[in-house]
């Protein structure tokens, strides 16, 4: 599995991480296509070299006419949808980012997405960024984006609402779920746009990932420090540990007050918000009363999400947390035809194995309803034309290799696929089937945005409108 380790060393920004994906090997002319593509007049990406604390990096500058228009979300989707050298993966990955900064600023401002306006990260130079991550991420071909824990910086920034303490409220919002790090420098390290980034692409945060890496890119921001290397370090590579783990957190209540009705309710809530599984336990507690053990398995990044519903629906006074590695099949949804209509279901393997295949239970009860059959007959219809499909999937395969004997037969994510590298990625199996294999590095992260600059962190901000030339700072 190809794998990416975002290094906040100074934080992170919009700017700081384009300049390290090209850095690391994204074609930078079809960056720029891509970024002409929006139809923006007289926009004009420079990247350059530059050296920061002994240590050389790019550094990206963007340069745009004179803008005075706030735009909304719909104009930001207008825009992103009809450039058309952009990629489905591509447009998705931005749009994604963008949504994250909505629904914070939504969020901080009381209001509702149709109505949020962006200040900074809908300027021309923000919108450059997020297009250009979107396209960078892509054209490596980055099926996992890990992080180290980010620093934010201190003190205090002006935004468009005034001066804020750092980070800003938006940004603040977008950070919520995330391992933050004091760094002692009066600065805006991370940026808006640098956590809706994280927010939409990392499914976990550690320190350097077991990998073989293949590339590293660095991404400089504006400000020089003296103590301090301004860069973002971006690892590009193979990851070395087995796809079918990963870790998760367990939390656990005991309820003993409550009525079974809330409980359903809370459980209901839990998996609208991103829960991995949700169930509950008969117990004793205490003085023999019966009581009810709430467990929830969620993404770190979920962590205080959960909480938050746990907490209120409940009124619990604690809730029990245990950090836990899991071992677990690949998995992909999948589509089948039957004699008896189409089904859906769940394709699962491990390395090295023949995958399993598991019906939905809604298809198969709307198919049982509809044509008055037991669901036990659907469920076995199901799995005899899986069944078929796969043995002349393999039975293909194996001719098709048959002179081959250097080739090792895996059949987890690299057997056979044509891969998009969009979070939903087609995938042509040989048993003729189309899967909808949906990777979702937002592991349920919910996030926005901040009104402060993207481009500046840790430097005073200048809104002076009459620059023709902006600068991109971190």
């Amino acid at each position: 599995m190809r794998i990416a380790y975002l290094d906040c060393i100074c934080g992170i920004s919009g700017d700081m991480t384009l300049a390290a994906l090209i850095d690391a090997g994204a074609n930078l002319e079809q960056i720029v296509r891509g970024i002409d593509s929006l139809g923006l007049p007289d926009v004009k990406l420079h990247v350059e070299t530059v050296v920061k604390g002994g240590f050389r990096a790019l550094q990206i500058e963007v340069e745009h006419p004179e803008q005075n228009a706030h735009r909304h979300l719909a104009d930001i989707t207008k825009l992103i949808n009809g450039a058309e050298e952009l990629t489905k993966s591509q447009r998705k990955l931005a749009l994604k980012i963008f949504q994250h900064i909505a629904e914070a600023e939504a969020r901080v401002h009381g209001t509702t997405l149709d109505k949020i306006h962006f200040h900074e990260v809908g300027a021309i130079d923000s919108i450059v960024d997020i297009v250009g991550v979107a396209i960078g991420f892509d054209l490596l071909g980055v099926d996992e984006v890990v992080s180290s824990p980010v620093p934010t910086g201190r003190g205090r920034i002006e935004i468009a609402h005034g001066i804020c303490p750092v980070p800003a409220p938006g940004t603040a919002e977008l950070l919520k779920g995330i391992p933050l790090v004091d760094l002692p420098v009066e600065a805006e390290l991370t940026t808006p746009t640098g956590a809706a980034i994280l927010k939409a692409l990392v499914t976990r945060y550690s320190a350097l990932p077991e990998m073989t890496v293949e590339a590293i890119g660095y991404g400089a921001g504006g400000r020089d420090f003296p103590d301090r290397a301004n860069l973002l370090r971006l690892f590009v590579g193979e990851s070395t540990t087995l796809p079918e783990s990963d870790e998760v957190i367990q939390l656990e209540t005991n309820l003993d007050d409550i009525s079974p009705e809330v409980i359903g309710y809370t459980k209901q809530k839990l998996f609208e918000a991103g829960a991995v599984e949700v169930f509950t336990t008969s117990i004793q507690m205490k003085k023999n009363r019966p009581g009810v053990l709430l467990c929830v398995l969620c993404r770190p990044a979920d962590l205080d999400r959960m909480e938050d519903i746990i907490f209120t629906e409940t009124a619990t006074f604690g809730i029990r947390r245990s950090l836990m590695q899991r071992s677990k099949r690949a998995r992909q949804s999948c589509v089948i035809e039957t004699a008896i209509g189409q089904l859906h279901g769940k394709l699962g393997w491990r390395h090295g194995e023949r995958p399993l295949f598991t019906p939905e239970f809604e298809s198969c009860a709307k198919i049982a309803s509809e044509r008055r059959i037991p669901i036990r007959e659907v469920y076995r219809a199901a799995e005899q034309t899986f069944a078929e499909h796969l043995e002349a999937a393999f039975e293909q395969h194996d001719h098709d290799h048959d002179h081959d004997c250097g080739h090792d037969h895996d059949h987890d994510h690299s057997h056979d696929h044509d891969h998009s590298h969009d979070e939903d990625h087609d995938h042509d199996r040989d048993g003729g089937h189309s899967h909808d294999h949906s990777h979702d590095h937002d592991a349920g992260h919910q996030h926005d945005h901040d009104h402060s600059h993207d481009h500046d962190g840790g430097h005073d901000h200048d809104h002076d409108q009459e620059k023709k030339k902006k600068k991109k700072k971190h």
